[in-house]
């Protein structure tokens, strides 16, 4: 592309999103800006127009909303200058599993990986037919890590990689880039809303370092990047085991351990 492609950025008000946006302004990116707080996006949205000379859209949004979900994706589905989805928005909470309330279970779900899965499938066939593009979906180590106690929403951030690494298996050979960032405690307003305090965490991560880290990722183009880890050949020996466990799973027979004993 002779013209850097439109960044859709969701969570864009503050923290990742809004360095995730900044970044891209920096690189000459148009950007389009999505979050429930229209004052912060707007007061965002002044500063890069006036530091980057770009053009910014607002979108303000409640992604847990139907009516709000739909618009930001018909804005996906039909402005064929966006060439780049960051899928940044999303939620923690504090408390065990049995603390924590069902209706706010299932708000964040919602946000964490029903808008996140409908604005990928929104974008997806459009740059897939376009045979370019790229979609950026923030998941977390936490979906690695059960140990970690954060159950509901570590499984909603398992969710996210397994969905990005599904859907680059799907989208690479079309053109389109795919890539799961797994950010670990990061200084965001995250923990705040979650009811958490930060300063209780630690070797929390820096915002601008994450998101430095993992643009370095996308431009190598990594599948998954994850920025604190430092070997690397870790995540490649967990996903040569994953990899070695599929012939052993795609079996007609029981497995012997499993077999009723005379």
């Amino acid at each position: 592309m002779t013209k850097p492609t439109t960044v859709l950025i969701t969570g864009a008000s503050t923290g990742i999103g809004a360095t995730y946006a900044e970044r891209f302004a920096q690189r000459g990116h148009s950007l389009v800006l999505v979050a429930r707080d229209k004052k912060r996006l707007d007061a965002l949205a002044a500063q890069l127009r006036e530091k980057h000379n770009v053009s910014v859209d607002v979108l303000q949004a409640d992604l847990t909303q139907s009516g709000d979900l739909t618009t930001v994706e018909t804005r996906l589905r039909d402005d064929s200058s966006i060439g780049i989805l960051v899928n940044n928005a999303g939620a923690a909470q504090s408390g065990s599993f049995i603390e924590q309330s069902t209706e706010s279970v299932a708000q964040l779900v919602t946000l964490n990986t029903t808008a996140l899965v409908r604005l990928a499938s929104a974008i997806a066939p459009r740059l897939a037919q376009a045979g370019d593009g790229a979609i950026i979906n923030i998941g977390s180590v936490v979906g690695l890590a059960p140990e970690f106690g954060m159950t509901v929403y570590g499984a909603t951030k398992a969710f996210v990689l397994f969905l990005s690494q599904g859907m680059s298996l799907e989208l690479a050979p079309k053109g389109v880039y795919v890539q799961a960032v797994l950010p670990a405690a990061t200084r965001t307003e995250i923990w705040e809303r979650a009811g958490i305090d930060i300063n209780t965490l630690n070797d929390v991560m820096e915002v601008g370092d994450l998101v430095d880290a993992a643009l370095v990722g996308f431009d190598r183009r990594e599948p998954v990047t994850i920025p604190p880890l430092q070997d690397a050949d870790r995540w490649d020996a967990l996903q040569a085991a994953r990899q070695g466990l599929l012939s052993q799973i795609r079996q007609a027979e029981v497995a012997e351990r499993y077999k009723a004993r005379q």
